[in-house]
């Protein structure tokens, strides 16, 4: 029989109207009895404005991808235990509606859940407040962890139920976990997880994802589950067929992520990934996707389309110190950040075009970007003027405890005495404290440095000691991922003395406060955050609309455009502007929003829209020559 790989076999996905049966051999993929060659690229809904999910999808099948994988974020969805949000920003949690825009778009698609995905997010996408479970450990053979997975995936399972193939949908095939080969080996977890999955999926086909090596594989490998590889082919294929030995895990020669490029994590010593690290530019990765296709295998590529880590979405990374990935996972991909695409885009799109012998669909016109003309940002109050009833406690209570998930928690505690001493936030720096005596800012504890710089305090009676501690991404891979309890854990020490007796307030600074407008206010030097607004002027909306934010005079802090949370920035870089979708704009007058964590006296604040960013590092104002 003929390998169908591109228009035809998604020509039998607009004309599926009932159930359908998807199955494999040992090399091919099947849709009834029309061969399928997976040719997929990764994309993920809540990173992606809604308003411009049709333009993806269009872009993907006109650089001829015929499946989309896309990760699903528990904890955006659930951000409360029993509470689902479906809509979330914008839309951006209608998960149900991204497989319906999927199935329009005559696409296939796989579905990755989780409960853990790791994709640079906050925690691999498990929600905060499962650390506050008594006796739970995420990602093992844990009833706990085992009862909330199902809970969110039970739920999962009925919103997207209408999308499996076997009702007609577009969903190929649901993964189990992630790459759980690279963390344990607790085969009674993978094989109860598989379980809940089934259930949770009408007994969808399942399958694995792990590293291309002997333990990944061995460890991540589940019966039952086709077993795919991530890394580099010509080597994780060999891996595949040489340790995975039980037939039922066999099949095609998945590449379940085929690394575009890599991502980025903020810090004054850090680049962007222009190569991904792998020691592949992209003409060696053109010839690489060139061959697993050509010789009838089956991709994904991770990122095609990486998308933006809106709000506090984005993750970290935790071997001794903090790697906070950047508010954009542009990640190198073929569609850039806002959707465009590139000269990889291209290149590729040439090699599956030439592969299929057919001509693909026009790729759709993308429009030149917006400029916005500078303007100046007012000060308009200050964030400690306006704080939450406190809650009281002997020691630190942490940001989880709170009953928060991200954002900031502010401890405050009123010296009875005289004290000094360097100070010591709990067991380490989670993940960023700026200390203040009376208001006044004495230094900042930041754990992306081995190093961080010691920060000393001399209180007498009657002097406030201020920490406000930001969580800077939750760890998504690694060990550490185990335990991600953020704000402060532990003792806090002035010296050799305990402090206790501590006011503490929960600042998840989701949205801008009400009184965000003004005629401003006078700055102290090294004072508390403040809130700054501006407006601007759009002459349309939609992606003609689309523009990179540039803010000049700022350190670090949050933006928000007409309510809609833009993300964080940091002078360090490398990520030096934030992606604006035109989609959040209006017609007319548009407010800007800037929480600045370090306002500066004498310093004016400025934003501006540019029509193309730039990468680059600038010395960190509060570390000079940290490591």
């Amino acid at each position: 029989m003929k390998l169908v790989t591109g228009l035809a076999a998604l020509a039998a996905l607009a004309a599926a109207a009932t159930a359908s049966e998807f199955s494999y051999d040992d090399s091919t993929f099947y849709i009834d009895d029309q061969p399928l060659q997976i040719i997929g690229g990764q994309v993920d809904p809540q990173r992606v404005p809604r308003a411009y999910w049709k333009d993806r999808l269009e872009k993907a099948k006109a650089m001829g991808l015929n499946t989309i994988f896309s990760y699903i974020y528990w904890n955006e969805l659930e951000p409360s235990s029993g509470e689902f949000d479906w809509e979330g920003a914008d839309g951006i949690n209608d998960i149900a509606a991204w497989y319906e825009a999927i199935q329009e778009a005559e696409l296939w698609a796989v579905l990755r859940p989780g409960p853990y995905v790791c994709g640079e997010r906050e925690w691999g996408g498990l929600p905060a407040w499962l650390s506050q479970i008594p006796d739970m450990e995420v990602r093992a053979n844990n009833e706990p962890f085992l009862d909330a997975s199902r809970s969110y995936l039970n739920a999962l399972g009925e919103k997207l139920a209408p999308y499996l193939v076997t009702q007609g949908g577009p969903i190929l095939m649901v993964q189990v976990e992630n790459e759980y080969g690279n963390y344990g080996s607790d085969h009674d977890y993978t094989s109860a997880l598989a379980d809940i999955v089934s259930e949770s999926f009408d007994a969808a086909n399942l399958y694995t994802t792990d590293g291309g090596s002997q333990e990944a594989l061995a460890a991540g490998a589940i019966p039952g589950a086709l077993a795919a590889v991530d890394g580099v082919p010509s080597t994780s294929f060999d891996a595949r067929n040489q340790f995975v030995t039980d037939s039922s895990s066999l099949g095609p020669l998945l590449e379940g992520e085929y690394w575009i490029k890599w991502y980025t994590v903020w810090g004054p010593a850090q680049g962007y990934p222009t190569v991904s690290g792998l020691g592949r530019d992209d003409a060696g990765m053109v010839d690489e996707i060139k061959t697993v296709i050509s010789d009838g295998n089956h991709i994904n590529l991770y990122m095609w389309h990486g998308g933006t880590n809106f709000a506090y979405g984005n993750g970290g990374l935790d071997w001794g110190t903090t790697q906070p990935f950047t508010t954009s996972y542009d990640y190198g991909a073929p569609l850039d950040e806002a959707g465009r695409p590139t000269s990889l885009y291209d290149s590729i799109r040439t090699v599956i075009q030439d592969h299929l012998g057919q001509t693909l669909p026009d790729v759709p016109e993308s429009p030149p970007l917006m400029s916005i003309d500078t303007f100046d940002l007012t000060p308009v109050s200050l964030l400690f003027d306006d704080l939450p009833e406190p809650t009281s406690s002997d020691g630190p209570v942490t940001m989880e405890a709170l009953g928060q998930s991200r954002g900031f928690v502010l401890y405050e505690y009123a010296a009875s005495g005289d004290l000094s001493g360097a100070l010591y936030p709990g067991d380490k720096a989670r993940d960023r404290v700026i200390v203040y005596v009376n208001d006044v800012k004495q230094g900042v504890i930041d754990h992306i440095y081995q190093y961080p710089p010691e920060v000393s305090v001399t209180l007498a009676a009657g002097d406030k000691l201020s920490l406000l501690v930001e969580n800077l991404g939750r760890v998504d891979y690694g060990p550490a991922v185990a335990e991600q309890q953020k704000g402060i854990v532990g003792d806090i020490k002035v010296g050799d003395a305990t402090v206790t007796g501590w006011d503490i307030y929960s600042l998840p600074a989701a949205s801008p406060p009400s009184n965000s407008t003004g005629s401003g206010i006078q700055l102290q030097d090294g004072g508390s955050p403040a809130w700054y607004t501006g407006s601007f002027e759009s002459s349309g909306t939609g992606a003609g609309a689309d523009t990179f934010l540039q803010l000049d005079g700022a350190v670090k802090g949050v933006v928000w455009v007409n309510g809609f949370n833009l993300g964080r920035y940091w002078t360090v870089g490398p990520q030096q502007q934030l992606y604006l979708p035109g989609c959040v704009l209006k017609e007319g007058t548009n407010q800007l929003v800037v929480l600045e964590l370090e306002p500066q006296t004498g310093v004016t604040l400025s934003a501006s829209g540019v029509t193309e960013r730039t990468w680059g590092n600038n010395p960190d104002p509060d570390c000079s020559g940290c490591q």
